[in-house]
């Protein structure tokens, strides 16, 4: 049985109960807040293994939650999955590009839920076993186990998912993805995916990257690869 704690941030009483139920019977430890400032508290103290993030919170939304939870260093590191009745593309796509890990809609499959959320935890286990296993292009290190990126030994900042791709391109010098095997690769086969929102974040790490932005190169017409 699984013990990993999950961190729920609902503020609907029956789709909580509904989360509480579902979770626990797998195993799971659930502790659950109904407002956005909770949320952002219950994170730090409780370090949960995953969140599942409503995005129409009373107070804080949701998006702003996960802007503050990945741009704190302490909190940067949990996988977030919004769960929400907002679709559109446009909601999907800003949820990524502020790091969430997966985006679900209500209303949902129990099943499928838990499906992606042992998906997401077993990645992160696997990045967890890869932590000490750093990779140095020249004068770019990535650090894995402390998701840290320097860049002639001055630090970069980066958003989770620009640290995930950028971790996924260098360890396969020279090989060329898909966007569609990009998100796949860090977030799971069942994510909605969209060439925007993957574009989007390559344009943001080249810029934060500066002169080794140039290590990540366009294939026209196929997608991204790492220069060897």
């Amino acid at each position: 049985m699984a013990k990993e704690n999950i961190l729920v941030i609902e503020d609907e009483d029956d789709i909580q109960e509904l989360l509480k139920f579902n979770l626990s019977k797998e195993g799971y430890r659930v502790n659950s807040v109904v407002s956005g400032e909770d949320g952002i508290k219950g994170a730090k103290t409780i370090q949960p293994d995953l969140i599942l993030l409503d995005l129409m919170l009373p107070g804080v939304d949701g998006l702003e939650v996960c802007k503050m939870l990945k741009h704190d260093s302490k909190t940067q590191h949990i996988p977030i999955v919004m769960l929400t009745a907002k679709g559109e593309e446009s909601d999907v796509v800003s949820g990524l590009e502020l790091g969430a890990d997966d985006y679900i809609t209500k209303p949902f499959s129990p099943k499928i839920l838990i499906a992606r959320i042992r998906s997401i935890l077993r990645r992160r286990a696997r990045g967890q076993a890869q932590a000490d296993s750093t990779v140095k292009i020249h004068d770019l290190v990535i650090h894995p186990g402390r998701h840290e990126v320097t860049l002639a030994g001055k630090q970069i900042e980066l958003t989770l998912t620009e640290f995930q791709i950028l971790q996924f391109l260098s360890r396969h010098p020279g090989w060329v993805f898909t966007r569609y095997q990009i998100v796949n690769e860090i977030r799971g086969d069942e994510t909605i995916v969209t060439d925007r929102s993957v574009d989007v974040q390559i344009v943001g790490l080249r810029k934060k990257l500066g002169h080794a932005g140039k290590y990540i190169e366009t294939v026209r017409g196929v997608g991204y690869k790492f220069k060897e």
